[in-house]
């Protein structure tokens, strides 16, 4: 049976390591290739079960926006008409409470796009944050056993 140098283990290491962890693990106590394979699959599952626990879900930025911008929508409205009182008086009842509204239903459409944007936007800086985490999480487990990790 072929044996692998050292250098050559390496190598097999770094190709099959973790997906995303491209780095090279050096066994600095003289394990074995088993024992090594066997300490990255640990250490593997360890820092994706700490990534698991601390990731929150984002949800809701399209009703949180369109909630925000209708409130929006119909106080402006409000306020145009409070800024125009004498032709605003004369209006009625039903005529301001349509222009509210549909005021409410342009300002709601638009906050649905910015919630949904700003949503995207925290789903994709803490996928790298996790991400980061997770790679130290690895790292740091596969350093305590005895290894060397070289990016």
């Amino acid at each position: 049976m072929n044996r692998l140098s050292p250098l050559g283990l390496c190598v097999a290491l770094s190709l099959f390591s973790a997906p995303g962890w491209a780095a090279t693990v050096v066994p600095l106590k003289g394990q074995s290739s088993q024992q090594t394979q066997a300490d990255m699959s640990e250490c593997n599952s360890i820092a994706a079960s700490q990534s698991a626990s601390t990731t929150s879900s984002t949800s809701g930025g399209r009703v949180k926006g369109a909630a925000v911008g209708a409130a929006a929508g119909a106080t402006a409205a409000q306020v145009r008409g409070n800024q125009h009182d004498d032709a605003y008086d004369r209006v009625d009842d039903d005529v301001k409470q349509d222009y509210r509204q549909d005021r409410a239903k342009e300002t709601a459409a638009a906050g649905v796009v910015v919630g949904g944007s700003r949503q995207r936007q925290d789903r994709r800086e803490q996928e790298k944050t996790s991400a980061a985490n997770t790679t130290t999480a690895y790292n740091s487990c596969l350093q305590g056993k005895g290894y060397q990790i070289n990016p």
